[in-house]
């Protein structure tokens, strides 16, 4: 758009991309419009480069879109000199190289008209059409004197919701920003450097997750010029000093060409150079560079079974570096990505990355959603809408953007927004999990089930206690692994809250800001207090307990009552006393208690480490015993929290369930930790009628098979 932008230097030019000529450009464009009988001179390459990928394309509309924007730019100048038109060429032929069909290009030519001239989206829309002027006002900025410093981070969330509709919207954007960052070097450093972070952290990325390689890796280049000049110049020394007759791909290439001929498999075999922040990482990674980690083999077929014929050859032909191996073909990356990629040992140790591809393959891998085309045309096969839709289904529309359009709509604070959305877009890993219903949730790598329960529930996933992952109970921190499958369990109490700790656990922005306005609108809830155990259950290091699923399958509340009758005695007699959850003592445990929120008392083991954690914040104790038949007497018997160490084998937790309910107690809460070298961790909350019975309970749950251990909890202290 209107942003200027630098050309670091001529190393960085793509390997055989044609470059404009901005200064002929703008002489050709000076001259105005041509008449209406041939094509402008100055749109002469982009209609060239058009028309290598589509040989029908019909022309007239590009000439009538430069005509348009060639006479509205009129008199303007970029701050390197040229014309202004010259961006808008350049910005085209950048996508005309890439494959983009005709309206995409039909948009580029007039993208910033309505930005920067007198043509309004109406008359746009009244020459063009609905298309065109959905493309052009999905990249037109909003202006600053409305929006001020929020003008940004506004604009990108109009463009991404553009986007959403129309992911052609962010190609445009993305061949911009490229054009911008080529001229840069005009500008002040100061101004390169804030433009060149917003490409690094926002742009770049894009441009990963939407496929488009050809533009992603020269963006990082020029960023990687203007951020990192000295490690630049360092990289662009040893890529110059690598060039030269002995490059040992070359031998390499040669003997995989006949190793393929005489297999009889055609391919086409080419050295792929690798760019400028490529050979940085590899260097980084390996420290000494090899002759061979300037660049990669691509090796490029016709068909998908050739793919894996080339491959079955190398590894036959080649000492194959297994570790190397990635099958991108059969699990495709979420950005359309498809590739083998592979690496083999050549003549005198020399080891060659190779990708393996089909031609078709390579051009989405350089485009992405460029090589796609206009997803809405319709197909002449099709029958006819009869009823027509406000809402337009993309194909092409990935989970991740549909992720970002959800969360985006409840970052109303623009500087959340900003912040969120780089934090979303660094993570640059998805996985897909499985719903229970047969549906799939797609999830940032690293993900836990407190994303999969609000990515699945919304806002209802404020009342999770757990959840199932591959039909085992599991705890809400639980980290998902792609191919999981996962059943969040909700509490039947709706008016429970998140806890805290879920912050420590949520990967994805919608998780996170969904938790964070729970407890700006219950800020009473936002610090919990460490003694108040019970409203996360006996769960380790604070996370909410999952609770044992009632006979019906459904699980039940989380308890949020007040407290119990005890048989406890404190030194104040009209306090209320709880025991705490995180030791549940029971007779003859020696006692200490603190009074907590509300003037109730909270009774510990003494040996507990909540204790100590208490006394460092400055908490005085209470004294505290057991009534011996003095004090109040529960009816309900005691509470005790009870760990079972174990190795994993089938009905374990059905043997561990069944010696409980021999020995007279009543599961109150159970969490099965996943397992871990084949050993398992159990941890019971139990209800006993008398706690003579705990020493022969912890006889019957050590006797089951496989139970190498059982012993009262001590969990960490909460941190408050």
């Amino acid at each position: 758009m209107s942003a200027e932008a630098a050309d670091p230097g001529a190393p960085l030019r793509r390997r055989s991309r044609p470059r404009i000529d901005l200064r002929r450009l703008g002489r050709v464009a000076l001259r105005g419009p041509v008449s209406r009988d041939r094509l402008p001179d100055a749109i002469s390459h982009v209609a060239e480069a058009h028309r290598a990928h589509h040989p029908d394309a019909d022309l007239t509309i590009l000439r009538r879109a430069y005509v348009l924007a060639e006479s509205s730019h009129r008199g303007q100048m970029r701050k390197s000199g040229e014309p202004y038109i010259t961006h808008p060429l350049a910005v085209t032929l950048i996508l005309a190289e890439l494959g983009a069909e005709t309206t995409t290009l039909t948009a580029s030519l007039l993208h910033d008209t309505v930005e920067d001239t007198e043509v309004t989206l109406d008359q746009v829309k009244e020459q063009f059409g609905d298309e065109v002027c959905y493309l052009v006002d999905g990249v037109t900025k909003l202006e600053k004197v409305d929006y001020g410093a929020a003008a940004e981070p506004e604009t990108f969330r109009k463009m991404l919701v553009a986007t959403g509709n129309d992911v052609r919207v962010m190609s445009i954007k993305l061949a911009d920003r490229l054009h911008n960052m080529r001229t840069l070097g005009v500008m002040r450093p100061e101004k390169q450097a804030r433009i060149a972070k917003v490409t690094r952290d926002v742009l770049i990325p894009l441009a990963e997750r939407l496929g488009v390689q050809a533009l992603k890796t020269e963006l990082e280049d020029l960023v990687f010029a203007i951020l990192h000049p000295e490690e630049y110049e360092e990289t662009r020394a040893l890529i110059a000093a690598a060039t030269g007759p002995d490059d040992p791909l070359e031998t390499i290439a040669d003997n995989v060409t006949h190793t393929l001929r005489d297999a009889g498999i055609s391919a086409e075999v080419l050295i792929r150079p690798r760019h400028f922040v490529s050979v940085h990482r590899v260097r980084r990674k390996r420290g000494e560079l090899r002759g061979t980690d300037f660049g990669r083999l691509l090796v490029l077929v016709g068909e998908d079974a050739d793919c894996y014929a080339v491959l079955g050859e190398l590894h036959t032909c080649f000492t194959p570096v297994i570790s190397e191996f990635k099958d991108f073909i059969a699990a495709p990356k979420f950005n359309l990505y498809q590739s083998l990629h592979t690496a083999v040992v050549g003549p005198e140790g020399a080891v060659a990355e190779v990708l393996i591809r089909t031609h078709r393959m390579h051009k989405v891998a350089e485009a992405g959603v460029v090589a796609l085309g206009n997803p809405y045309a319709q197909d002449p096969a099709a029958p006819p809408q009869t009823e027509p839709s406000d809402e337009r289904a993309d194909p092409t529309r990935p989970g991740w953007l549909s992720r970002l359009l959800d969360w985006q709509e409840s970052a109303t604070d623009p500087d959340t927004f900003w912040t969120t959305l780089r934090d979303d877009l660094a993570q640059d890993r998805e996985i897909t999990v499985f719903r229970t219903d047969g549906g799939t949730l797609g999830l940032p790598a690293g993900a836990s089930c407190v994303d999969a329960a609000y990515a699945q529930y919304g806002d209802l996933a404020h009342t999770a206690i757990g959840a199932r992952v591959n039909g085992r109970l599991a705890t809400l921190s639980t980290v998902l692994s792609d191919g999981d499958t996962v059943q969040p369990l909700l509490a039947q109490d709706t008016a429970s809250g998140p806890s805290p700790d879920w912050l420590d656990h949520a990967r994805t922005p919608a998780a996170r800001i969904a938790i964070t306005g729970w407890f700006s609108d219950h800020p009473d809830e936002a610090k919990p207090d460490p003694e108040a155990v019970d409203a996360t259950g006996p769960g380790a290091q604070g996370e909410p307990s999952l609770e044992r699923e009632a006979p019906g399958g459904t699980a039940p509340a989380r308890s949020r009552s007040g407290p119990r009758p005890t048989g406890v005695v404190v030194d104040d007699p009209n306090a209320q006393v709880r025991l705490a959850g995180c030791c549940t003592p029971v007779p003859p445990d020696e006692l200490t208690g603190f009074v907590v929120r509300g003037g109730a008392v909270t009774v510990h083991r003494r040996e507990c480490p909540a204790v100590a954690a208490m006394q460092e914040i400055g908490r005085a104790p209470v004294a505290a015993r057991w009534a011996d038949g003095e004090g109040r007497e529960s009816d309900a018997g005691c509470r005790v929290t009870l760990v079972a160490e174990s190795f994993g084998r089938p009905r374990l937790l059905a043997d561990l369930t069944e010696a409980i309910a021999t020995a007279d107690a009543a599961i109150v809460s159970a969490t099965v930790e996943p397992p871990s070298e084949q050993r398992v961790r159990h941890t019971y909350t139990l209800r006993l009628p008398d706690a003579a019975g705990l020493p022969g309970l912890m006889r019957a749950m050590r006797d089951v098979a496989g139970v190498y251990d059982v012993s009262r909890a001590q969990h960490p202290a909460p941190t408050g």
